[in-house]
């Protein structure tokens, strides 16, 4: 490959304690708790508005926080951000819920949709009032990075590019975008055949009319329609790796072609209008950090000694996880730390931790730990887990679920516990 040198003169800018590269759901999470805990927060945003696959990709649905059958499992900042998300707008939170965990066992599972474009405008408000510094249009660019801890980061905007010095890191851009330009080891994910704008049609507006709920005037369009398990995915047709602009620009060009292709063969076109279109590929897995330790399926009902997070299946009852603090770090680089769809998991753990409350959760951890590195002077694999578990469980968020939650079909004598 033929390369060319380039170097340039970049302003420096002020010194935050915490940067945190990527506004969706994670890095929300992470930048609202080190803010919380005192810290002076930089927050770099690529699009427009906050809140990622959350918001602007159209995922717009906190999935079951619950065992399925009445227990909450997902807690802190997980269940702020669920109640933030439909204070002003709809909710399809079942009754049993409305005012917390139910008192008796119920199947209706503890989720709901809410208004994307609003929540992320709430996100934007809570952390503007919480102190931290938003910067909008502005792409974390790369890190300076030198023997495993980065200096800061180089942001590109329409002011040019900049740096940025920090104290710590958190990369949540979904992407492992920052951990692999560091030089941290990554995992790339495979992607399906799936683009889900939205539409609003004349029978849609009248079944909102006739039930009395405006969400169900806007309806999924479908381009690419294959689920979460690969099925309905053409045969034939690669994977999508994420991680490459090339490989991301065909599938919005395949997925966009489709989609006009669609409408052009519709003889009822005129009755209805596209509304939205997803602002970000919704991919569900572009690339991971290969971390200190790597969550995996079979790792249901394990304790592990550093964990930060109690989280559950969403799709599976009676499924109960704890991510480890080390799926959040890589010895050897000393003041950063991941969150969300970059957590170390593999397989369908992959799945289990990158959807909305374990991301906001694991946001939430990376950022305690980050804090507590500062305090402590050391790497942020290296600090008192018990002093990060201590201060997760001061703001609500469980770190480890209940023993009682567990089957009676499991034999619990063969249940493991992880030790550092």
């Amino acid at each position: 490959m033929e390369t060319i040198m380039w170097s340039a003169q970049i302003p420096r800018r002020e010194e935050y304690d915490l940067i945190v590269c990527g506004g969706g759901i994670a890095g929300c999470a992470a930048a609202l708790c080190g803010a919380r805990l005192g810290r002076r927060v930089l927050l770099l945003e690529k699009s427009t508005l906050l809140g990622g696959l959350a918001t602007i990709g159209l995922v717009n649905y906190f999935v079951p926080m619950c065992n399925h059958r009445g227990r909450q499992i997902c807690r802190g900042m997980a269940e702020e951000f669920l109640r933030l998300s439909i204070r002003y707008g709809y909710s399809t939170l079942p009754d049993a819920w409305k005012d917390g965990e139910p008192e008796e066992a119920v199947s209706a599972p503890y989720q709901t949709e809410y208004d994307p474009w609003l929540f992320a405008m709430q996100l934007a408000e809570l952390l503007d009032d919480a102190g931290v510094r938003i910067l909008f249009d502005c792409r974390a660019a790369h890190p300076i990075a030198e023997d495993g801890r980065i200096a800061g980061i180089v942001t590109d905007s329409k002011s040019g590019f900049a740096f940025y010095p920090a104290k710590q890191v958190i990369d949540a851009t979904g992407d492992g975008e920052i951990a692999a330009k560091a030089g941290v080891p990554t995992v790339d994910g495979r992607n399906y055949f799936s683009y889900f704008p939205r539409e609003i049609t004349l029978d849609s507006c009248r079944d909102a009319v006739n039930s009395g709920k405006i969400h169900r005037a806007v309806k999924t369009f479908a381009g690419g329609g294959a689920n979460l398990y690969g099925g309905g995915h053409p045969e034939g047709m690669p994977f999508y790796v994420g991680a490459s602009a090339e490989v991301t620009s065909r599938y919005l060009l395949d997925n966009q072609r489709l989609i006009v292709e669609r409408r052009r063969s519709d003889p009822d076109r005129g009755s209805r209008e596209l509304v939205s279109v997803p602002m970000m590929p919704q991919f569900r897995t572009i690339r991971r950090i290969d971390g200190d330790y790597t969550l995996h399926e079979d790792e249901a009902y394990v304790h592990f000694d550093d964990s930060v997070a109690a989280i559950n299946d969403f799709d599976r009852a009676d499924y109960v996880y704890e991510v480890p603090l080390r799926c959040l770090t890589r010895r050897g680089f000393s003041n950063l730390t991941v969150s969300g769809r970059c957590a170390s998991a593999d397989g369908y753990a992959w799945d289990v931790v990158r959807v909305i409350p374990p991301a906001i959760l694991t946001g939430q951890a990376a950022a305690v730990a980050a804090c507590r590195a500062m305090d402590e002077g050391c790497a942020v694999s290296d600090v008192s887990i018990r002093a990060v578990q201590k201060e997760l469980e001061r703001q609500g968020a469980g770190v480890h679920f209940d023993d009682s939650l567990v089957p009676d079909k499991i034999d619990r004598s063969a249940m493991r516990v992880n030790k550092l």
